[in-house]
């Protein structure tokens, strides 16, 4: 086996921490292609997946990706080459991700609803030579942006649909289903055997990517010796065995969806239910699936206070919150102390991974994001901008290294200086602090100091939007900041300083990010427009005071707003 560098433009861990790794398990030798084989054979009549659908044994599952893996080497797809994903939450997306990773590609996890513009930086910077789209979606054609972003692509050679029916007009388009079915089980596997002895465990396993601060999304390195040990050590925290059922909503490429949904599940015999952001639909399949363990995010908080969600909480011993503050209401209807178990999650597809421990008290679950799933986890607090730690109680910014957390952004290098400490500590940006709660020591989470917007998970990067909104000819100056959503966590306000002083209506400020390719979800959802800004001491835009004056006007209106409307 050879270990690729990506000509230099991949970060490798330190030898002295990855010996450390070696030694202590927190990293194996095994490629994760192999790591589901080995669960297969242990559990083959178990079931692996429940989709909408349909559902799948972890021996049908094992199966079938290496038919789908074989294929892709026929296509002429070699190991390592990148594969763009853009598909939701569908049993296919399951067999496409196992499928590539036992092919020995490289998934670059992007979400359905990015565009040109983030497409097009992500996959030149990796060199994609493969992107996988999901036909039929109701709002958007991916199988033609699929086409147009392929046209005069440097690297990109094969477009591969899931859920295409119309195949003969489509000649350049394979389709997943069709993949291998022509390929003998076992010819197939002995194909994805030859490729896992070429692996190193330093190999790149999938490209996430990271909802930065400045520019369009950096991109995350995960490797084969920690992304499936990853998994299993959040799997082990919560105690999950083959007899757990795990739902999940939330995108499934995003890298909570890989390492709390997919793998995590795997890792340990368990069925994942895959479900989809719509929660009505989503219950239902928890019901009828019988789930055990659940992941809910900030987007789906509103809906788990509703009657909806006492039936599908029916069979639920474990649910993790993530993404906000816990409301007191809100985890006193999710945990009733005996039967069902609340806890919270914190963690980045950058690495760093915090769950509440199973025996933690109530206080501690309800207050803090609980404590790092690996004994090799590093955790300091550091005065901003320094590499001063901080005492316990006292705020400052969370930096972490471990195992599963990166040395560096790929192809980063003027970031990375930035990005990490002289010793190899990732700065995460959010502000921290470490609560003690009945002798033991958890993390809290008080806010950040990188200016992103969470909107329901998805993180908007202000200085991005800013540049492409400065783009406009109406527009002379703008910031982009978060105001409080009920529903959502927060949505992107846009403070605007007008060219002629002309107001231009919302609809042709979206109609102008459209034209650029830009996602919907980073939309600014609310102009304020100002002739000009309020300034720090330090003579920049103070949006914190911008902040604070769009969540008070909210309220303002939201109490003048007459009853019943």
């Amino acid at each position: 086996m050879t270990f690729s560098d990506w000509g230099g433009r991949l970060v490798p861990f330190p030898e002295e921490r990855a010996r450390r790794y070696r030694d202590s398990g927190a990293w194996s030798s095994d490629p994760t292609g192999r790591r589901l084989h080995q669960i297969a054979t242990r559990f083959p009549d178990r079931p692996a997946v429940i989709a909408a659908e349909g559902q799948m044994s972890f021996a049908e599952l094992d199966r079938r990706t290496d038919q789908i893996a074989a294929a892709l080497i026929r296509l002429g797809l070699r190991r390592l080459d990148p594969v763009i994903f853009q598909l939701t939450n569908r049993l296919e997306t399951v067999l496409a991700w196992y499928g590539c990773i036992k092919a020995g590609l490289v998934p670059v996890a992007t979400l359905a609803a990015h565009r040109m513009h983030e497409i097009g930086h992500v996959s030149r910077k990796v060199g994609a030579v493969a992107h996988l789209v999901e036909a039929g979606l109701p709002s958007f054609d991916l199988v033609e942006f699929a086409r147009e972003h392929a046209a005069g692509h440097p690297t990109m050679r094969h477009i591969i649909s899931v859920g295409d029916v119309a195949s003969n007009d489509r000649d350049e388009v394979t389709r997943l289903e069709d993949l291998g079915l022509d390929i003998d089980p076992h010819t197939a596997h002995a194909v994805v055997e030859q490729i896992a002895i070429q692996t190193d465990p330093s190999d790149v396993a999938a490209f996430q990517l990271s909802g930065g601060t400045t520019g369009v999304p950096k991109v995350i390195p995960r490797i084969h010796a920690e992304y499936w040990n990853n998994a299993l050590l959040y799997a082990d925290s919560l105690g999950w065995d083959e007899n757990s059922r795990v739902a999940h909503l939330i995108p499934i490429i995003h890298n909570a969806g890989i390492s709390c949904g997919l793998h995590a599940a795997h890792s340990v015999g368990a069925c994942l239910i895959l479900a989809t952001a719509d929660a009505s639909v989503a219950f239902d399949l928890m019901i009828r699936s019988g789930a055990t363990e659940v992941l809910i995010g900030h987007g789906h908080y509103q809906a788990v206070m509703t009657p909806e969600f006492d039936l599908a909480a029916v069979s639920l011993k474990r649910i993790i919150l993530s993404g906000a503050k816990v409301p007191h209401e809100l985890f006193e209807r999710v945990d009733d102390g005996a039967e069902r178990w609340a806890g919270q999650l914190f963690g980045m597809a950058e690495g760093l991974f915090t769950v509440t421990p199973l025996d933690a008290p109530a206080q501690a679950r309800l207050t803090t994001v609980g404590s790092p799933i690996s004994s090799d986890d590093e955790v300091r607090i550091l005065e901003p901008g320094s590499e001063t730690e901080l005492r316990d109680g006292e705020v400052g910014e969370l930096c972490c290294r471990g195992p599963y957390t990166i040395p560096g952004y790929f192809d980063a290098p003027d970031h990375n200086r930035d990005a990490f400490t002289s010793d190899g500590f990732y700065r995460t940006g959010d502000l921290g602090t470490i609560t003690e709660i009945e002798g033991a020591r958890y993390l809290s989470i008080e806010g950040r100091i990188k200016d992103l917007i969470n909107r329901g998970g998805e993180k908007i990067n202000a200085e991005e939007l800013e540049l492409l909104l400065l783009e406009h000819p109406g527009i002379a100056n703008v910031a982009v900041v978060a105001m409080p959503d009920p529903r959502l966590g927060e949505r992107t306000c846009a403070y605007v300083v007008a060219t002629r002083g002309d107001v231009l209506p919302l609809k042709d400020v979206q109609e102008h990010l459209a034209q650029l390719g830009v996602a919907k979800f980073k939309w600014p959802e609310r102009l304020e427009w100002v002739s000009s800004f309020p300034q720090t001491n330090v003579g920049k835009i103070d949006k914190k005071r911008l902040r604070a004056e769009i969540a008070a006007k909210l309220v303002d209106e939201s109490d003048s707003r007459p009853i019943g409307v």
